[in-house]
């Protein structure tokens, strides 16, 4: 049976009601109460908070996010734990003020388009049946419908950024990466096989109906400033770039200059290339595009007017100091890592970079390096 527990949000003094199958993350969002969060699925540690008072259930955490020392001094991550009885829990809660706080809905949503963009990665576009309200550069839950014979008791889903600006309120974009044997891309949206009903092999298509949430994320647009950004893309890393630079350009709600490194390892793993070029035509003086090739020699990428090298390694050469600008990273773990240490290299500060990992499954099994100092 189902039970509901109050949850108390220190130093806030917020009470929530929280059901005995939700996670106290999801109970706080969905009642306006912001809580740090990044990934949403015990991986990224971002939403760590101490439990003063009560019991609950970590679920999912992964063993890196939390590990077995801090489970015993009472920490927890509320995107997993689940309360046992009411819970009193203290947060360390940084709201930057220029952001508007939307709580989380759920919605229902049909697929309008599909489209092959690169190699492996997808344009997914969906109406929502209302409005859905978010900043720039957040993300929604998708649920990934089961299978004949799936006997999962509980349903599985993926986080997917937003590549729309929040102006565009109904019509969501997504861009999807595959990734082998992921449940949401080779076993849905990129799955080969009959397309008829009842297969357990249909790709999603076009005129489905899709369960989603949200918004989520704080990886997003910071406008209480004008300081230079650069922003740093890898794969589908782009998408909640997409969306702050079409805020900040094409809706006026940014005025500084911005910079886009997007990398990869050759020509057919980018994509909306012309897109950016053309922004970059029509406000010369606020942004500049730099696509990069790892993998194309030099003389070849300049001549299709691509810079040759890792991303990183452009941006170096690009600027010898970065002080007094703002950073916004996004894409695999491995590159993140590295573009972070590129920019505090280049005297960036940490409190002046935002990052966003693009976390799967093999991810969560396997741990790896995440900074502290950086805001998730």
């Amino acid at each position: 049976m189902t039970e509901t527990y109050r949850v108390t949000v220190e130093p806030l003094g917020r009470e929530v009601e929280c059901r005995s199958d939700q996670t106290i993350l999801d109970a706080c969002l969905r009642n306006g109460i912001w809580l740090p969060h990044s990934c949403t699925h015990g991986t990224c540690a971002t939403c760590k908070v101490e439990v003063l008072d009560g019991e609950v259930d970590h679920g999912a955490s992964t063993s890196f996010a939390l590990m077995d020392f801090e489970r015993d001094e009472g920490k927890t991550l509320p995107c997993c734990a689940i309360p046992r009885s009411d819970v009193v829990i203290e947060a360390d809660i940084d709201v930057d003020e220029s952001l508007e706080v939307f709580p989380v809905a759920d919605y229902t949503g049909t697929v309008v388009s599909i489209e092959d963009v690169a190699t492996d990665t997808k344009r997914v576009v969906i109406e929502t049946d209302r409005e859905v309200r978010f900043n720039a550069g957040q993300y929604m839950r998708i649920v990934v419908p089961p299978r004949p014979g799936d006997t999962r008791r509980y349903a599985v889903d993926r986080t997917y950024s937003m590549a729309n600006p929040p102006t565009e309120t109904r019509r969501l974009e997504f861009q999807i990466r595959r990734v082998a044997g992921g449940a949401a891309t080779d076993g849905w949206i990129f799955a080969v096989g009959d397309a008829s009903e009842g297969s357990d092999r249909r790709p999603l298509a076009v005129g489905d109906q899709v369960a989603l949430s949200g918004p989520y994320g704080r990886f997003v647009l910071r406008t209480g400033s004008d300081a230079p950004v650069v922003m740093i893309a890898g794969g589908t890393g782009l998408a909640p770039m997409a969306a702050m630079i079409k805020h900040a350009l094409l809706n006026g709600e940014y005025e500084g200059p911005i910079t886009l490194y997007q990398g990869a390892r050759t020509r057919e793993w980018l994509y909306d290339v012309e897109l950016f070029r053309e922004l970059a035509q029509q406000y010369p003086d606020q942004f500049t595009y730099r696509p990069c090739l790892s993998e194309v020699p030099a003389e070849q990428a300049e001549a299709d007017g691509f810079a040759s090298g890792n991303v990183t390694d452009v941006l170096e050469a690009d600027h010898p100091t970065l002080r007094g600008y703002q950073g916004y990273v996004c894409g695999p773990p491995v590159m993140v890592e590295a573009a972070l240490k590129t920019l505090m290299g280049r005297r960036l500060f940490p409190r002046d970079i935002f990052r966003e990992d693009f976390f799967n499954e093999a991810d969560k099994a396997g741990g790896g390096v995440r900074s502290p100092l950086i805001k998730r």
